[in-house]
């Protein structure tokens, strides 16, 4: 099996959470020495010219990123209104985020159901959530919440000024369904 493979997926699959040297030993079965080597091996191979990636070390955990010498390049695409519209995925994240922010990455794809991390990297850069501190859960993920960009782009005032989402009573609900389809003869 290709070691080097298989790590270069897993730093694309944690996306901007990264993860930690530990971590990665555990999941790929192998011990601290080989994997400084293998990310070793695998960030100079994204030093070379013709690569758009970096491999990163940022607080305790390892991810990729984009290098700094693209950044204008990053920056049209994120300004370029041809792709700034927003995909009903987007949509829904965004909502999350707002009516239950700040949230974790994972609790965002829990209420979603779906991974979520490029929705989130580019809702970040689009500017419209921002990293609020960390989690207190294990590995301390980052958490997240709207911006002002988000309140001025959907013409907020405030957090508070969302539309009230309609409360349902559950148990209500249950019993008319019950006793809509099993009526007594």
């Amino acid at each position: 099996m290709n070691l080097q493979g298989v790590l270069e997926g897993i730093l694309f699959v944690v996306g901007d959470e990264g993860i930690t040297l530990k971590t990665l030993c555990k999941i790929m079965e192998i011990n601290e020495t080989e994997a400084k080597s293998l990310l070793k091996i695998l960030r100079e191979s994204y030093e070379e010219n013709d690569r758009g990636l970096r491999v990163t070390f940022l607080g305790d955990a390892f991810k990729l990123t984009t290098k700094k010498e693209h950044k204008e390049y990053y920056q049209k695409l994120v300004e370029n209104p041809e792709t700034n519209n927003l995909s009903n995925a987007s949509l829904e994240t965004l909502a999350i985020i707002a009516y239950n922010g700040p949230l974790t990455r994972m609790e965002v794809e829990e209420l979603r159901g779906v991974n979520s991390s490029n929705l989130i990297r580019k809702l970040v850069a689009k500017g419209l959530i921002k990293e609020d501190g960390k989690s207190p859960m294990p590995g301390r993920p980052n958490l997240y919440k709207v911006t002002s960009e988000f309140l001025d782009y959907f013409g907020l005032a405030t957090i508070n000024d969302l539309p009230k989402s309609p409360e349902i009573n559950k148990a209500t609900d249950e019993i008319d369904l019950f006793t809509s389809i099993y009526k007594e003869d």
